[in-house]
């Protein structure tokens, strides 16, 4: 019996230390795409004003910020889940974009668990035509579970990444699409699927 615990506790052991260096690794090739985003909506910027592609209509900075986000909230047979998520971006002209936001979400099933989530993301837009808006977001956020299954309150605290690509059709100010986390887990990720729907608005 002893051996067969020995043997679970370096099995359990293994599979963390494996589970951490993934982790890392992950973490390190996100940051590189990042800077990798930065980089090319920098570099698109400068190519247009350059070779007179249509940019925005005014020059100054904060004319050419938009401010959005979502708001959800969802209630139904005892599950409660509100979110909270400004956002805003630059407009580098109109086909480039690249922003940041803020997300809250609370989450609660009654007699079942409680979950609140707060994080940020970043996220780069292109628009190839005017009706057609294709984005990569990078998400981190941080969740904070307390588990009432069976009258014992346990709590788990984790960081979560999502990698998103996406898709959608722009009208005016409002996209309506999907994006998929090609980083999903099912056994880590915060989110019941890779595919989400989204519907974004920017002022």
């Amino acid at each position: 019996m002893k051996e067969i615990n020995n043997y679970f506790r370096y099995f359990y052991a293994f599979k963390t230390q494996r589970k951490q260096k993934m982790k890392s690794t992950l973490e390190t090739l996100i940051y590189k795409i990042a800077i990798l985003i930065f980089l090319l909506l920098f570099s698109s910027s400068i190519y247009a004003q350059k070779n007179g592609l249509p940019t925005t209509k005014t020059n100054t900075f904060w004319e050419r910020v938009d401010i959005g986000g979502s708001l959800g909230l969802a209630i139904g047979n005892n599950f409660t889940n509100i979110t909270v998520a400004p956002s805003a971006i630059y407009n580098f002209n109109n086909y480039f974009a690249l922003g940041s936001g803020l997300q809250y979400s609370y989450l609660r099933q009654k007699n079942v668990f409680t979950s609140n989530i707060i994080g940020g993301s970043l996220i780069g837009l292109f628009n190839p035509v005017e009706q057609v808006q294709l984005s990569l977001e990078l998400e981190q956020v941080n969740v904070n579970n307390n588990y009432q299954e069976l009258g014992n309150n346990q709590k788990r605290s984790f960081w979560n990444t999502g990698l998103f690509v996406g898709g959608g059709y722009r009208q005016d100010n409002i996209t309506i699409g999907g994006r998929f986390n090609l980083l999903y887990d099912r056994d880590l990720d915060i989110y019941g699927s890779a595919f989400m729907p989204f519907v974004r608005v920017f002022f």
